[in-house]
């Protein structure tokens, strides 16, 4: 069979770099990598907070985390605070690792539950080292050793989007990769298979290839115009369609975790950075005007505003076909699901990782883009699902927004999860679902889905044993708390000798 030897990147931002840095990473000499993207055309480039799937990419690229850190002017996130969604007043926190810890064959959620039903009342987050740290403005790594609670955390980075292109795109050139400055002028395409052979600029060069990724962004100039792969709309269950994205100056320390606040119309971003604090409000146009929604934002912010808004338009949805003939659809031009849950990296990713397992000859067998299309619909099938747990599960609200989400009919899938969850604590989750336990005990807790009984497998545990352990691992947390790092001097710690090698 004949290798796939040209591959070629239309689009460049966070998605291109990050395609051509993995690819090049992993392929080496045995690819050639071009990338065809334009200076005049601007990246989103909003989404500045990740989740810990983060690690794999950065680890598979080579990529250095005090140097990364340091380049992108990251902090460290150990999940997302979410304020009023339940219902006006509260706040809850979605940390990353693990609530407790191991206690042998019945989950701990259930050792939860079943001391509550015994006459426990102390709140889920009291057994999450990340929720608390974030409270307190500290930090952690995770450690390999289970019988360390530092073992329960995980971690991601809020970063500037932009700064992690220019840092992905210094490391993929030194492997090799050659960028083409230019828009799309023109599309070559095979008569007789449909393949795209090649693209021309507008500066009139010609990139010939094998296999064409397609992160031209919303546009989707490939996979869309081009293989005619058809969109499939949300709106329905995600009606939000605009974000207006506005940085401001930094006034206080460094808070380790993403806070999504709920509005009127939408909900509102916070990303704290090093040197600045990232703000967004993802709104339903049909709910609140642009300048409205203009006005909601730069009102609610910690500090001077850096830049004038930008604002974002935007249909919630996928492309069940990212992967048609020998166009491969990464990032925003296989589909769009809002930054609530901060997986628009994570996204990018996985595609690369599920192209990188199945990547094909130069021949391209459909097999191998059913298989692609298959896993990747399963990832946003289960996070659209868990994105719409939130909308779905708010309570108090008048605004019509808020009533329709309330009220709307969500799909089969996660109404299956609610229903089993409430009646006995059940978490019904797929080995290969994105999102955890943890993940979903967090959000159906803190957004009032609570369950209204344990598991019979609860049952076998002893009262006195099992309110025990519980307290005990609550006083571990306590204890810990106030002994780890605070978040800024973690961060200083971190990128003190970039700094010094300056």
């Amino acid at each position: 069979m004949k290798r796939v030897q040209r591959l070629v990147i239309l689009g460049g931002g966070t998605a291109g770099w990050m395609t051509a840095a993995a690819m090049s990473a992993t392929f080496g000499d045995l690819v050639n990598i071009s990338i065809l993207e334009s200076d005049a055309i601007g990246t989103i480039g909003v989404g500045e907070a990740t989740i810990p799937t983060i690690h794999w990419f950065n680890q598979l690229i080579g990529l250095d985390e005090e140097a990364f850190v340091a380049a992108t002017k990251a902090s460290f996130k150990l999940g997302i605070e979410f304020v009023d969604w339940a219902r006006p007043g509260t706040r809850y926190f979605h940390p990353f690792g693990r609530y407790g810890v191991d206690l042998g064959p019945v989950p701990f959620h259930q050792h939860w539950l079943r001391a509550k039903a015994d006459g426990l009342d102390r709140p889920l987050s009291v057994y999450s080292l990340a929720a608390q740290l974030a409270a307190a403005g500290r930090f952690a790594k995770p450690v390999d050793d289970p019988r360390s609670i530092l073992s329960t955390l995980g971690y991601a980075y809020h970063f500037d989007a932009g700064l992690y292109a220019r840092h992905l795109r210094q490391l993929a050139e030194k492997r090799g990769v050659v960028r083409h400055e230019g828009l799309l002028r023109d599309i070559e395409r095979d008569p007789e298979t449909g393949f795209v052979t090649a693209l021309t600029s507008d500066r009139g060069e010609r990139l010939e290839g094998d296999l064409f990724i397609d992160c031209s962004g919303f546009r989707a100039l490939l996979i869309g115009e081009t293989m005619g792969a058809r969109f499939e709309d949300w709106s329905h269950w995600l009606p939000c369609d605009r974000a207006v994205a506005v940085p401001c100056a930094r006034i206080a320390a460094t808070t380790p975790f993403t806070r999504s606040t709920l509005r009127p119309a939408g909900w509102q971003w916070r990303i704290p950075l090093q040197h600045r604090t990232g703000n967004g409000y993802v709104y339903a146009s049909s709910f609140v005007s642009d300048d409205e929604a203009v006005a909601t934002l730069l009102s609610n912010l910690d500090g001077e505003a850096l830049a004038d808004p930008r604002m974002l338009r935007f249909t919630a949805g996928f492309r069940r076909e990212a992967w048609r003939g020998n166009v491969v659809a990464i990032g925003l031009s296989s589909g769009f699901l809002e930054p609530l849950e901060s997986t628009s990296i994570h996204l990018i990713q996985s595609g690369i990782a599920k192209l990188i397992t199945l990547f094909p000859d130069a021949d391209c067998d459909p097999v191998l883009a059913r298989q692609f299309n298959t896993l990747f619909a399963r990832d946003m099938d289960g996070i659209r699902d868990f994105l719409i747990l939130h909308y779905h599960a708010t309570q108090g609200h008048d605004a019509p927004l808020w009533q329709h989400t309330r009220h709307m009919t969500p799909p089969p899938t996660l109404v299956d999860k609610i229903a089993q969850y409430t009646r006995a604590g059940r978490l019904m989750l797929s080995a290969d679902e994105l999102f955890r336990e943890a993940s979903w005990l967090a959000v159906l807790e803190g957004q009032g889905v609570g369950a209204l009984g344990h598991a019979p497998l609860a049952d076998t545990l002893d009262a006195a044993t099992n309110r025990r352990q519980l307290n005990q691992i609550e006083t571990v947390i306590a204890r810990a708390t106030p002994t780890l790092p605070l978040h800024d001097a973690a961060i200083a710690a971190l990128v003190a000798p970039q700094v010094a090698g300056r």
